[in-house]
């Protein structure tokens, strides 16, 4: 036997033990595919569950269901009172992903460092956001209003601070906004004038003494009666976003003095309440938010949302990030935030009277009428059906106050929070 032919049976031997290993490591391979395809949530991602906290004009079921069926996602709505939200969100970030709410809030939530600031890199419309929230200006000729209007806090400057100038970051994602201002009920009050006739001064008019109701807000209910006051030559303001305690002060003197003379028929905590007190009889005009005016002409009441000659109480809704919203939850948040200006969310709230950042990714899916009617001023020819299905435009109808353009162009004053908001809060109608 030669040499070669004595090491043969080694060599085979080592070829079985290869052969042996090779099966033996396909045969736990073939096991764990077999597994994997019997079992595929062993190894899939958990789908993820976003927590949004906010106010009902957008948390909203429908809104809700269409989010999670688009996105694959988990979402869970946390609806509350405004001054509710603000406590919880400021002192438990932890408790919520997203906050939507206004802008008025945005001061205390960045101070008391609840939120994260946003990369405007991450959101895919940025690019489409309109001029509104980025320069305070819907045109050249629009007046900007005073107190917080959102380009004034939407960067996220160097040092920390909030302000004007772009870096990249922002504290909150603009999407819906609108002006408010007063809704009255046509057969009890006559009809006016829109930016002529129509006064906010109609709030403290002693003609209409225990039919008014006005919202119960601290940032919003204050800028109302002071216009009202102000309007009706009871008050001069130097500047109505920034009063002064003694400001203040005679604010209050007149309005217990309103009050005394049961002139206030109520002060209303949700859309749900001011429709109720529509509805009963119980007030003839009220500070309003447009879905309840959208409901109640709905339900037949007409209700005319007016355009104040001294300009609108404008708000611009935000999406902020928790300070604590991380990992697979923050891309799920961001993908919500993108879901918001993608054109449905935008054409859905808009047949309730609110626009939308992105506009033109809702025109597609709002008829012919219904853009016209909602953001060009323009008259439509077929009735109109609100968010509930019903109809709450009528055919011949014109939005009050005109188009997009010359309605956020005539902003008196911004929803906000004013330095000496806490002394405000002791004061009480």
């Amino acid at each position: 036997m030669t040499d070669q032919q004595k090491t043969s049976p080694g060599i085979s031997e080592s070829i079985s033990e290869d052969r042996r290993d090779f099966l033996k490591k396909s045969t736990l391979l073939a096991g764990m595919s077999a597994l994997s395809s019997k079992a595929p949530f062993v190894f899939a991602r958990t789908k993820p569950t976003l927590r949004v906290m906010g106010t009902h004009v957008t948390l909203q079921e429908d809104i809700r269901q269409k989010a999670m069926s688009d996105l694959g996602i988990d979402i869970i709505f946390e609806p509350g009172g405004e001054a509710e939200l603000i406590q919880k969100a400021s002192t438990q970030p932890g408790s919520f992903d997203i906050y939507e709410q206004w802008t008025d809030s945005i001061r205390q939530l960045w101070q008391a460092s609840a939120i994260q600031p946003i990369d405007t890199e991450r959101l895919t419309y940025w690019p489409e956001i309109n001029a509104l929230s980025k320069t305070g200006k819907v045109s050249p000729e629009a007046h900007i209003g005073l107190g917080d209007a959102p380009h004034k806090i939407l960067n996220v400057q160097a040092d920390g601070s909030l302000g004007q100038e772009f870096t990249g970051k922002i504290s909150f994602v603009p999407y819906v906004h609108n002006v408010d201002s007063f809704g009255y009920n046509t057969n009890k009050v006559k009809k006016g004038i829109p930016y002529e006739t129509e006064s906010w001064s109609w709030l403290l008019d002693e003609q209409y003494q225990g039919k008014v109701a006005i919202v119960n807000s601290p940032t919003i209910g204050i800028f109302d009666l002071a216009l009202a006051a102000e309007s009706k030559g009871l008050i001069q303001f130097n500047d109505m976003s920034d009063m002064s305690q003694s400001e203040i002060d005679k604010l209050f003197s007149i309005l217990l003095d309103y009050k005394k003379q049961q002139h206030f028929a109520g002060f209303w905590n949700s859309v749900p309440q001011s429709i109720d007190y529509m509805l009963q009889d119980r007030v003839y005009l009220e500070s309003m938010f447009s879905p309840a005016v959208s409901t109640l002409n709905g339900q037949g009441i007409p209700v005319t949302y007016a355009a104040p000659r001294e300009g609108y109480r404008a708000w611009h809704g935000v999406m902020c990030l928790s300070n604590e919203c991380e990992g697979h939850v923050k891309d799920a948040a961001y993908d919500y935030m993108n879901w918001w200006l993608s054109g449905w969310p935008g054409a859905y709230i808009a047949r309730q009277g609110y626009y939308i950042s992105t506009p033109e990714r809702s025109r597609p899916l709002l008829s012919k009428n219904e853009w016209g009617y909602w953001y060009e001023g323009k008259e439509t020819t077929v009735p109109l059906k609100g968010t509930d299905g019903k109809i709450s435009i009528q055919a011949g109808d014109i939005r009050t106050g005109g188009a997009y353009i010359k309605r956020l162009s005539n902003i008196a004053i911004w929803n906000t929070v004013m330095p000496n908001y806490d002394y405000s809060l002791q004061k009480t109608v």
